[in-house]
């Protein structure tokens, strides 16, 4: 995958932002700032490296994607810049500023679903109903290599990384960085965190399988979420994480807290998640160099409010 990756940084060099890594003496560790990624989060790499590879003919049929937030924003806006028609589905709880985001940028919005797997298989249906390519959020190797791009940069930025922490939802994020480390810098420890409310991907590996995991709300919103039967990210991540932080909703506001008192940096649950697996283990690092991808900046009202 190490030259998937690559020939999607290449690709989209002019289209994407690169982010800064910069050290955060209070935290403790390099920061890498993807909440300064255009739409606010890492996910407009991925969703613009499968827009890049569209064929005409399917450019002109126009995407279909599922996403409650972040990945729609990032579709939404890939397929705007090219002028391509892409329709977001979302479940009932999607955040009403992140909806009227997404349909500021053009894309149309279709409801289906108590939860994001049930509009996730829904967006499908439609688009094999349709003709639409569909976009995946993590379930796709050509987003996972677009999202595979902050290793690239990351790695060129700073000093030889002892390990990287990642927030993990569906797998596609951990999943593009993991493969690119494990090609590039065996050494570097891939780190996958996860909200105790909300471990779904951690569970499947210890299951060995794909299975229902059972959820409470949290924090990370954007890391939550079943995950679609076969996922191709299951095998990745199988493969690239090293080792596992579960972290609890007290943790998670604490390290959103602290990043926005210290960098004044405000960041979303998932990015809180990476930030608190850190600090739980910040004794390991001691004199080494670690770094936490701070994936993200769109907070729901609801996320907001406890915040503040």
């Amino acid at each position: 995958m190490k030259e998937a990756i690559l020939a999607a940084h290449r690709r989209l060099a002019p289209y994407v932002r690169e982010t800064p890594l910069e050290y955060s003496a209070e935290v403790g560790a390099f920061l890498k700032l993807e909440h300064l990624q255009h739409t606010g989060s890492f996910k407009f790499r991925g969703a613009s490296n499968k827009i890049a590879l569209l064929s005409a003919e399917e450019a002109a049929r126009g995407v279909v994607t599922a996403s409650n937030g972040n990945h729609g924003l990032g579709v939404a806006a890939a397929a705007q810049a090219r002028g391509i028609a892409a329709e977001v589905f979302v479940s009932a709880h999607v955040s009403a500023v992140k909806a009227r985001r997404i349909e500021a940028m053009g894309a149309r919005i279709h409801c289906a679903g108590e939860d994001p797997l049930t509009a996730e298989l829904a967006a499908r249906q439609a688009a094999a109903d349709s003709g639409r390519v569909f976009i995946s959020p993590y379930n796709d190797l050509d987003v996972a290599a677009g999202q595979g791009t902050i290793a690239v940069e990351m790695l060129a930025q700073g000093p030889p990384l002892d390990a990287i922490y990642v927030a993990v939802g569906g797998g596609g994020l951990i999943g593009g960085i993991g493969a690119y480390c494990k090609a590039v810098s065996p050494g570097t420890e891939v780190v996958g965190c996860w909200p105790v409310n909300s471990p779904v991907m951690h569970a499947c590996l210890a299951a060995g399988a794909i299975v229902d995991v059972p959820e409470e709300p949290t924090l990370s919103e954007s890391t939550a979420g079943g995950l679609e039967p076969g996922s191709v990210t299951f095998e990745l991540c199988r493969r690239t994480i090293d080792r596992s932080v579960l972290v609890t909703e007290a943790e998670i506001l604490a390290a959103m807290r602290l990043v926005l008192g210290s960098e004044h940096w405000l960041i979303e649950g998932a990015a809180g998640v990476a930030v608190a697996a850190f600090l739980r283990d910040r004794e390991r690092y001691d004199g080494r160099n670690a770094a936490i991808v701070i994936c993200g900046r769109n907070l729901s009202a609801e996320v907001l409010h406890q915040l503040c």
